[in-house]
């Protein structure tokens, strides 16, 4: 299993999230300041940032996609202080208000208890930042949601903790967010299961 999941599974993952680059780009060109990206995988998004980019922060759970995030980093030839940490997203070691912007890009179906994840995003970004968002979601169609509840059992184990059916708007809202400058829709790319997107700009509310 250690195999499949340090070794085969990131290459799947960048395979299956390709039909989002032209997302994941327009999203980061909203990104300004000091950036944490949460789960960051693979460094996918990092050849993505722009120069309104002061320094990035990644963390990740998993040492694999570390070191391969490591390797794009030096292949994308990023410019910014980098900085790449194996970490736990539901306790960030970081002081209140220490980020300009926080992304969250098809992390929140594979974290653990979500709402400790969305509080912490919520302390450490400073008032007036933004969470940048792209993540899959449970569908608002109760047929499509159905197959979600039936498939992710098994979704869950093939996709390495992915899960169908988060209700991420709901999670956010109630850590603190206002979604106003967000919107959820189907992407004509991706499969039916999950399809279904929550896709923008995110304040806090408070």
């Amino acid at each position: 299993m250690r195999w499949y999941q340090d070794r085969l599974f990131p290459k799947l993952l960048d395979w299956a999230t390709r039909p989002l680059y032209r997302d994941r780009q327009r999203l980061l060109q909203g990104a300004r300041g000091r950036v944490l990206e949460l789960g960051i995988g693979t460094g996918a998004n990092l050849a993505l940032y722009g120069d309104a980019v002061s320094e990035i922060h990644g963390l990740e759970p998993e040492a694999a996609m570390l070191a391969l995030a490591r390797r794009h980093a030096r292949e994308a030839g990023v410019r910014q202080p980098l900085h790449l940490l194996q970490g736990d997203a539901r306790r960030l070691p970081y002081p209140d208000g220490h980020f300009d912007t926080v992304v969250a890009c098809l992390v929140f179906c594979t974290i653990p208890e979500p709402e400790l994840a969305a509080r912490e995003m919520h302390r450490v970004l400073a008032p007036g930042g933004r969470l940048l968002l792209l993540e899959h979601i449970a569908s608002g169609r109760p047929r499509t949601f159905r197959w979600q509840r039936r498939v992710d059992p098994l979704w869950h184990h093939l996709a390495c903790g992915c899960h169908l059916t988060r209700p991420t708007p709901d999670t956010l809202r109630d850590a603190g967010f206002d979604l106003s400058d967000t919107r959820v829709f189907r992407h004509r790319k991706l499969p039916g299961l999950m399809a279904e997107l929550l896709q923008g700009s995110a304040r806090r509310a408070d």
